[in-house]
């Protein structure tokens, strides 16, 4: 998507603090790799300050060369991970090249799990008593001399803090005390319901600094907004911007295996103790003619145990790559969201079902359910109780009226009805942000 610069159109230089960043495939890096693409685009000039990750992964949206990135020493846990990422990319290159262009990603990406899983749980429960907030505090110090060097050197005229973690917040603390303007972009607010007891005080110490001294604040939500103004009623302007999906003209066509016979449902995303998949299973295995593709990177026991016992029913295809995801989006049949245990939380990939033209169902009816709202106010689906036999009903009339050709009958799945969540958009709000701030600052 090309923008038209005018006469008048004076370009910023940004600073983005994010710890989570290509090739990190976390929402929050994905938000900023589009979100810094589209300032890009813009011509804006973007400068990075991200940690060294190791390696690369493949499927995420490609970055301007004109993006700089500036990668630092992540700390002594994440280092050793970059060196064995790096490692074991050099060892797996030779084969990688003799795979054929056609293979499944589904075939070449099983689900990830194990004593891997294991250790790398562990490693994450001993460094959030060690750092704050987490195991990436480690990378704080380093990243701290870092900015430092960044801010002498290139004077940007908004520093911009990706949280999480924390330690972006802290940093760009940091700018704004050496008179910086500073935007804060939070994912969540940092005294969450996950905060370990130790952290507590710390937590709500930070949040209501961000709240009072940042320059601006960005949240995804509407509830997160209440929140943050509830807790501290700071003069700090908070603005809501979502998530989103990509709403380029060209989007790349992976490899999408689905049966023409059977309804294929697709789920994309995480499962938590909040999140689960066990309503979905029983009533897709009361179902004739459904079938379960579930795309994780960490599939529960009883998808796995399902999975052995019906494969024919329930399909898993593993850690996705980014843009193979998408792929699948815009292939399958319905797309499946499962509540939060907070209605209010609207996960990314909501906005990502909502750009793929795909019907959405969603399971979860609270009134204050955010999603079911979303797909109820755009007619992108159906909202249904998540009660099994409840969807199991609601499977069935799926499956006849896809066998009538009426699927999407009375829905509206073209792009042009959710254009206020495309990439573009958002940068274009996120842009007249910036550009305020820098108002405000020079009056």
């Amino acid at each position: 998507m090309t923008t038209t610069l005018t006469s008048d159109f004076t370009p910023m230089r940004i600073l983005l603090i994010a710890y989570e960043f290509p090739p990190s495939a976390s929402p929050q890096s994905l938000r900023w790799a589009y979100l810094s693409r589209e300032l890009h685009r813009q011509g804006h000039e973007v400068h990075v300050l991200t940690i060294d990750l190791g390696g690369s992964t493949p499927g995420l949206p490609a970055l301007p060369a004109g993006v700089t990135v500036h990668r630092t020493y992540p700390g002594p846990v994440r280092g050793l991970v970059a060196m064995r990422r790096r490692y074991r990319e050099r060892k797996q290159a030779p084969a990688a090249a003799s795979v054929p262009s056609t293979t499944s990603p589904a075939a070449a990406a099983p689900s990830r799990g194990g004593w891997k899983h294991r250790v790398s749980a562990a490693l994450q429960r001993v460094g959030e008593h060690l750092w704050f907030p987490d195991l990436r505090g480690e990378w704080h110090a380093r990243a701290r001399v870092r900015l430092d060097e960044l801010l002498a050197q290139l004077q940007p005229d908004v520093v911009i803090s990706s949280h999480e973690p924390a330690t972006t917040l802290q940093l760009g603390l940091r700018a704004k005390k050496s008179e910086f303007r500073w935007i804060a972009d939070l994912a969540d607010p940092v005294l969450a319901p996950y905060t370990l007891p130790r952290w507590q005080d710390k937590a709500r110490k930070l949040e209501a600094d961000v709240c009072n001294l940042a320059d601006h604040v960005l949240v995804t939500t509407p509830s997160a907004r209440r929140l943050l103004i509830e807790r501290h009623a700071g003069s700090t302007p908070i603005t809501v911007l979502t998530q989103g999906f990509d709403d380029s003209k060209c989007l790349p066509i992976g490899h999408v295996d689905i049966d023409p016979d059977r309804l294929e449902l697709l789920y994309t995303g995480s499962f938590y103790r909040f999140r689960t998949a066990e309503i979905l299973l029983r009533a897709v295995l009361e179902t004739p003619g459904v079938r379960l593709n579930v795309a994780t990177i960490h599939a529960p026991d009883e998808l796995l145990a399902a999975s052995r016992r019906n494969p024919e029913r329930v399909r898993l295809l593993g850690f996705l790559p980014h843009l193979d995801a998408l792929a699948w989006q815009r292939r399958a049949d319905v797309l499946v969201n499962l509540s939060n245990s907070d209605p209010s939380q609207v996960p990314g990939k909501c906005y990502e079902y909502m750009g793929a033209g795909r019907p959405i169902l969603h399971l979860g009816d609270d009134a204050d359910d955010a999603v079911a709202n979303q797909v109820r106010a755009h007619d992108r689906g159906w909202v249904c109780p998540p009660e099994s036999s409840a969807v199991a009903s609601k499977l069935r009339q799926l499956v006849q009226r896809r066998s009538e050709g009426r699927l999407e009958e009375g829905l509206s799945l073209d792009r042009e009805g959710v254009s206020e969540f495309g990439w573009s958009r958002l940068a274009g709000q996120l842009e007249q942000v910036l550009r305020d701030c820098c108002v405000r600052e020079n009056r």
